[in-house]
């Protein structure tokens, strides 16, 4: 018997494929999303545990334009429609955010934790500060929010700013990925500071709502 492989406490799609730990192929979610792409904004709602962070990871992987994903994908389902992975695969921009990390026992340091949290997505497109595309006064709010001297206004417009400026460098709308949207809110409640909460995650949840710069958006909770 071969012994399996099996990928405890990792959710991280590309280190799975890379090290060929036993993976329950779950590519079809791609098909049936793209499927009903009318839907700008989708909610997946599973309880604790049921692989939503790996399930985000893999869309990552698949549609981020700054990817070369096909030998990942190779030998599993969604790689028999090759129109789909021609049209799909490694095309568009994309941005994997995760918000299970937001807690502290106040909000001071619950709040602390998102601008980290925010200014670590940010990094990770660094390119747009070399670009001509982006202009001066958005360039200068990047670099508030990645040194993490942002207002708490700049830090509620973040995710538009970033999907905006993002659409203008590709010249192509941006897939969004919100992993645990309902952590910091839950966090929050339970230690007694949900309406500060609330109010920055609304902020930021603005970037879902008649957003031109995405090609859609799918949020886990």
């Amino acid at each position: 018997m071969t012994d399996l492989k099996i990928p405890v406490g990792i959710s991280d799609f590309a280190k799975i494929r890379k090290y060929h730990y036993y993976y329950v192929d779950k590519t079809g979610l791609i098909e049936d999303l793209l499927e009903k792409e009318t839907a700008e904004v989708t909610l997946i709602t599973r309880p604790r545990r049921f692989g939503k962070t790996m399930g985000m990871s893999m869309l990552a992987n698949f549609f981020d334009i700054r990817k070369d994903s096909q030998a990942m994908f190779e030998g599993l389902e969604i790689s028999k429609n090759t129109a789909l992975c021609s049209e799909w695969m490694n095309q568009w921009p994309t941005l994997f955010l995760s918000f299970k990390k937001v807690d502290g026992l106040n909000f001071q340091d619950a709040y602390d934790m998102l601008t980290v949290v925010l200014a670590n997505l940010y990094k990770k497109h660094m390119y747009l500060l070399e670009s001509d595309k982006i202009n001066p006064f958005d360039k200068e709010i990047i670099t508030h929010i990645m040194s993490g001297d942002a207002p708490v206004k700049e830090i509620k417009d973040s995710l538009a700013l970033l999907t905006t400026t993002m659409q203008e460098y590709y010249g192509k709308p941006v897939i969004l990925l919100i992993d645990e949207y309902d952590v910091p809110i839950a966090k929050a409640s339970a230690k007694g500071y949900y309406a500060e909460m609330l109010d920055v995650v609304k902020g930021l949840m603005q970037a879902l709502k008649d957003n031109d710069a995405l090609r859609f958006a799918v949020v886990t909770g």
